[in-house]
């Protein structure tokens, strides 16, 4: 993982959204920040290898009546 995201970071980043925070709020921001980029970069590392993607998937309805 890059390094951390300083709560002066998280308050410069979401400024340049439009989205100004409140001081006590910064730690919280950098830290969710911090965890959903941990979590993106496990998921880059993931090897699907022949999986379709998601939209070949076309779900429909089971028959409640057949037998197993």
């Amino acid at each position: 993982m890059t390094s951390e995201l300083t709560p002066q970071e998280a308050a410069r980043g979401a400024l340049r959204a439009g989205l100004p925070l409140e001081d006590d709020r910064l730690d919280g921001v950098a830290r969710t920040a911090d965890h959903i980029h941990s979590v993106i970069s496990m998921l880059r590392e993931l090897d699907f290898g022949e999986t379709p993607p998601a939209s070949s998937f076309r779900a429909a309805q089971e028959n409640a009546d057949a037998t197993v």
